[in-house]
Order: structure tokens, then sequence, then C-alpha cells
């Protein structure tokens, strides 16, 4: 196989819109689809610490039956079990 160079992949933004009009742009880490329930997610970031150093990231589903996409919260918690096995999995990978 040969060498091939390693591009550090341009990071992704995405404008957010509180329902007070406010807007905030934060870094998107991730967004995936569960194909059986045809739901899908976006994990994203603000660049925030928590109080051990650790970056802290947000989960939300991503409606878009009112046209425009909005971020909804997850529901209940095995769709929250299968989110975790997804950051699990995509950790193990780095």
């Amino acid at each position: 196989m040969e060498n091939q160079d390693i591009q550090e992949m341009e990071k992704r933004k995405m404008r957010i819109v509180d329902t007070d009009g406010s807007t905030e742009e934060v870094e998107v880490i991730l967004a995936f689809e569960f194909k059986d329930t045809k739901k899908e997610y976006v994990v994203y970031t603000k660049n925030e610490k928590d109080e051990n150093d650790n970056v802290t990231v947000y989960v939300s589903n991503v409606d878009y039956s009112a046209g425009d996409p909005r971020l909804m919260g997850v529901d209940g918690e095995e769709e929250w079990n299968r989110i975790k096995d997804v950051l699990r999995k995509l950790s193990k990978t780095e």
C-alpha cells in the first residue's frame, strides 16, 4: 500500500438560531442517521470545557418536518443508549 498524506478535515460549522432569535456558531463533530427509524442526529460542540478540561459535546435530533431543520431533544433512554453506542465506536476508531 502506498504511503498517503492524511489531510486534516476542514472543520464544519453550523449556525444555531435560538427561539429568541439569537444565533450561535458551533462546530459539527458528527452527523448520522439510524436507518431503521429514519431519525437524523448531529453531534456538535461550542468548544466549552468542563471542570476536568474535557470538551462538552451536545447531541440533537434533526427534525425537518417544519421545512427548515430544527434541533430537537433525544426521546428516551433507548434512543440515548443507541447514540452512546455510536459515540463509543467513534472514540475507539480515533
